[in-house]
């Protein structure tokens, strides 16, 4: 058991529930609330997050990725699973996460919605395929490049947008901005990694953006990701009348964060990092979804004496 728990690498959930807390939390701001949705919702997603860890330990293993790689060890790769058992491991947590989207899906929708279900039952499957497609098979689209794209997508509009769309049942455009915040820093946490390991990477053929573009330009990425998903964030705050002070304690950490970035010399001193803006967008996202809470509570008790 201390191995799966191992494989799942918990330091990645946080992130990924990330998405699913701001969209959660503008849907109370607009009026809607259902704690089953909510906590179906962080399940999947959860689901999704150990998926895609059990895949890409699975997918490097059998590639010969993960030889040589830097920070915590993969469990295939050092041979502490065999790639057969972790395959099926990926095969159950996929049955089992997508049983669970299904749940997810009849108390959003119930029978009414039927195109509205079908909708988001294929994108849960289209959601479970790229968790397994990033470095399984020939075509994995991460030896392409297209990790970030996927990344952006999945982690930023489908998480925050879709999470919103199951209690609202309606797109709100304005949520594209938080999305957009979101997906940028999850990006970045992607780049971080694949900073790390640029070197094993190019090795092994596996040709992330980091590969293509060179270190010194993936430093310069990583500051324009971070730097536009606060701005971004900030101008949505403005846009919906809410004072969202507590983000500029959290911009002030991840400032530091790119001054290491900066100075880093060794691509071990990438590493740390990872956990930092992790833990950083999930700190972001519960602080979103406090000052919305409030902001509803000094509303209601306006209200109340007037």
């Amino acid at each position: 058991m201390k191995h799966w728990i191992q494989a799942a690498r918990l330091r990645t959930l946080p992130l990924s529930v990330s998405g699913i807390i701001v969209g959660s939390a503008y849907a109370y701001h607009q009026g809607f609330s259902d704690w089953r949705i909510l906590v179906l919702a962080l399940l999947t997603t959860l689901g999704l997050q150990v998926l895609s860890n059990y895949a890409n330990d699975y997918g490097d293993g059998v590639k010969g990725t993960d030889a040589n790689r830097i920070g915590e060890k993969r469990l295939v790769a050092a041979g502490v699973i065999t790639a057969e058992q972790m395959k099926k491991a990926v095969l159950l947590t996929a049955v089992l996460t997508f049983i669970v989207a299904l749940i997810l899906i009849y108390v959003a929708f119930g029978k009414e919605n039927f195109g509205l279900s079908l909708i988001f039952i294929l994108l849960g499957i289209g959601s479970i395929g790229a968790a397994i497609k990033y470095t399984v098979g020939k075509n994995a689209y991460g030896y392409s490049g297209f990790g970030d794209i996927f990344v952006f997508l999945f982690f930023g509009w489908v998480s925050v947008i879709g999470s919103n769309f199951l209690f609202t049942h309606i797109i709100d455009w304005k949520l594209f901005l938080p999305a957009t915040a979101i997906g940028l820093l999850s990006v970045a946490v992607l780049n971080l990694n694949n900073m790390r390991d640029i070197e094993n990477d190019k090795i092994a053929g596996k040709n992330t953006l980091v590969v293509k573009m060179g270190l010194a330009w993936a430093k310069k990425y990583q500051h324009f990701l971070i730097t536009i998903a606060f701005v971004i964030f900030f101008v949505f705050s403005i846009g919906i009348n809410i004072r969202f002070y507590s983000s500029f304690l959290v911009f002030l950490f991840f400032l530091k964060h790119l001054e290491k970035v900066r100075k880093a010399k060794k691509y071990e001193d990438f590493d740390p990092e990872l956990k930092k803006v992790a833990l950083g967008t999930f700190v972001l996202s519960i602080l979103f979804w406090l000052s919305l809470y409030l902001s509803s509570v000094l509303k209601d008790l306006i209200m109340l004496a007037s």
